[in-house]
């Protein structure tokens, strides 16, 4: 397994920190990440980016890579925690696949984790609503909150708003927002909004939890 190289988003006096895992199509260099990193830092949230193993040699070999399977992106998730700063609360998430993976490591990670936040759950695969990732909910011993778009074609918030979760497992929807939380133009709210908007409401999550 390769090293750990985490990119930190530095926060003055920080409340807590993040490390934000990116989705299976861009690494942690995307605009997404890197603006959502930004946005969570000015908010008091020290963020820490990575990339899994397969979007490293992506980027060496100058090529896509698919993800690996889900148990090493675990493993390699779990090898990220170990060298985060002791002293500040641990919170955990990602985009889309890198939300979903964390939400499986709070499961079963030995680690101490305050909170899960995933920014554009994947539900289920674009077309296949009976293809649900959401089994290991009730094992959740932390909150999750996810930040999802209301045209999300991996759970839109219709086929959401019929989903029965356990309490610990938040939906908070983004105006019109589709799988990266961008909305149309007809919505009357810029990208760069509704990327606001969701970092105040993640930013919020994360001091609530360490205030409360």
């Amino acid at each position: 397994m390769s090293a750990v190289n985490i990119e930190w988003h530095y926060a003055e006096n920080p409340v807590a920190q993040f490390i934000f895992a990116h989705g299976a199509g861009a690494g942690s260099d995307s605009d997404f990440m890197q603006e959502m990193a930004k946005l969570l830092a000015s908010k008091g949230v020290q963020v820490g980016l990575f990339d899994f193993e397969y979007m490293q040699q992506a980027k060496q070999e100058g090529k896509k890579r698919p993800p690996e399977r889900a148990p090493k992106l675990l493993a390699y998730f779990q090898q990220v925690l170990t060298a985060v700063e002791p002293s500040l609360p641990l919170f955990i998430g990602g985009k889309s696949m890198g939300g979903r993976m964390a939400s499986m490591l709070a499961c079963e990670t030995t680690v101490k984790v305050e909170g899960v936040l995933a920014f554009g759950y994947p539900f289920h695969p674009p077309g296949k609503p009976e293809k649900l990732r959401v089994d290991h909910f009730p094992e959740l011993e932390c909150p999750l909150l996810i930040l999802q778009g209301e045209r999300d074609t991996f759970g839109n918030r219709t086929e959401v708003d019929a989903m029965c979760f356990p309490e610990q497992v938040m939906v908070k929807w983004l105006k019109d927002g589709d799988h990266s939380l961008k909305p149309r133009k007809v919505s009357g709210v810029s990208e760069s909004e509704s990327r606001a908007n969701a970092a105040v409401i993640a930013a919020n999550f994360i001091k609530e939890r360490c205030h409360g």
